[in-house]
């Protein structure tokens, strides 16, 4: 069976995204008192229709397994910068490689089991998505299927905190 890396290195952090150190992966979601801070990068997926990719998460991972989630997610490495996590983690999980991102906020994300600061970014994308092993599939939803299940179980935590701050940057802004 699969399982994610827990010796993998992540760097860590401070809240502006300054390195201070490093640590293995076991480390910073063993929800420890001392949750070292780590970046991770987020990339939602628009079609032009206005639907929005969202990615399943396999049984197999160690946070949040079974949920649906942020079309792209994953954790910045130890050495990389946040656009080549992006652009890294679009190949690796949805054969994603031309696309713009937009960075949508910037903000701490911490559960009982680990704190992150999350880059969270936006793409209009209508070309061929091939999700990796690493998940448990995908597909486009509608906005307002998304807004129907919010509150179900059926989301990440991180996924549901965020995604209203990203539909209304979908919105033309009101003069």
């Amino acid at each position: 069976m699969k399982q994610d890396n827990n010796q993998e290195m992540f760097p860590i952090v401070d809240e502006l995204g300054n390195i201070t150190g490093a640590a293995t992966r076991g480390e910073c979601h063993s929800g420890s008192n001392d949750k070292p801070l780590h970046p991770v990068v987020h990339l939602h997926v628009f079609n032009s229709a206005g639907e929005l990719y969202l990615q399943k998460r396999p049984a197999w991972k160690d946070i949040q397994p079974n949920k649906w989630d942020t079309a792209v997610g994953g954790h910045v490495e130890l050495g990389e910068n946040v656009e080549t996590a992006l652009r890294r983690e679009a190949k690796e999980e949805l054969g994603i490689t031309d696309f713009t991102p937009e960075l949508i906020t910037r903000y701490v994300f911490e559960s009982e089991r680990e704190r992150e600061l999350v880059f969270t970014h936006k793409t209009v994308y209508d070309g061929e998505i091939l999700p990796s092993d690493e998940l448990d599939g995908g597909r486009f939803w509608a906005v307002e299927e998304i807004r129907e299940a919010i509150g179900k179980s059926v989301f990440t935590p991180n996924f549901e905190r965020e995604i209203e701050k990203v539909l209304s940057r979908e919105k033309p802004e009101e003069e």
